[in-house]
């Protein structure tokens, strides 16, 4: 079953950020796009469990926090930030 990604503001703001800043803006562009992709068919199965529900997952040069409501299917996205 498919899940819902949302981002949240302060998350797609600091995307926008990171873009706007990245001499490789389409790495950015592809690694957003695979995040959106994994959390969309499989957000308990990609990524690292964290404290409580957080997890993270790594998509270079992209990272994301994220929380699984499963009972709604819906992943929200409320970090993201570069890596080097």
């Amino acid at each position: 079953m498919k899940y819902t990604v949302d981002w949240v503001p302060t998350a797609e703001r600091d995307l926008a950020t990171i873009w706007v800043d990245a001499l490789d803006q389409q790495e950015i562009t592809d690694a957003a796009n695979a995040i959106d992709q994994m959390l969309a068919n499989n957000p308990l199965g990609v990524g690292e469990s964290r404290e409580g529900s957080d997890r993270i997952l790594i998509e270079g040069p992209l990272a994301v926090s994220y929380d699984v409501i499963a009972a709604d299917h819906i992943v929200a996205v409320w970090q993201v930030w570069r890596r080097s």
